[in-house]
């Protein structure tokens, strides 16, 4: 509880002291965690947590972080859907699938059975997250079915994590 509260501690003075390049920060590391495959690279459900409620607890308005998470997994989403368009079933060919053939089949399998609504619900699912939109792409999902899961989940996801957690900050800090 200790470290909890010293990475609380510190996400606060560093969200007070950075408070401009906060969106900024917020969007990266959205979009990063929702870009095929960096997601296993990004920590980003730890990293918002701690930073949302250290935001929070400093003062930051929720609402800008919500719209920039929002808009980084969004985005991020897309690109992957994207590059599935675009490479179609050689993504496999490219590392680390290459190395992992098995993650694109469970993605291929969790998105035939869910379709649109696992493209949604594969926000909120860090192993499916890696490789849904991919997925979406390869396969060639109608795009406004895409966008229209994609953009819900993204609105959802974002508020979830800097609109709720911001505002449990903001009842800590009382």
């Amino acid at each position: 509880m200790d470290m909890m509260d010293a990475w609380m501690r510190a996400g606060a003075e560093f969200a007070q002291a950075n408070a401009q390049w906060a969106p900024v920060i917020v969007f990266i590391v959205a979009f990063c965690e929702c870009i095929a495959l960096l997601s296993f690279l990004v920590p980003a459900t730890a990293f918002f947590t701690v930073f949302a409620t250290a935001a929070g607890a400093s003062g930051l308005a929720p609402l800008p972080l919500a719209l920039a998470a929002t808009a980084g997994a969004g985005i991020g989403f897309w690109v992957s859907y994207w590059f599935g368009l675009k490479v179609g079933p050689r993504a496999g060919d490219y590392w680390p699938l290459k190395n992992n053939p098995e993650l694109l089949k469970k993605g291929h399998d969790f998105f035939e059975r869910w379709g649109a609504p696992g493209v949604f619900a594969g926000h909120f699912i860090g192993p499916v997250r890696a490789v849904i939109a991919l997925t979406a792409g390869i396969v060639k999902m109608p795009p406004l079915q895409f966008h229209i899961a994609n953009w819900s989940a993204s609105f959802v996801w974002g508020f979830m994590f800097f609109y709720g957690f911001g505002m449990f900050g903001q009842q800590l800090a009382r």
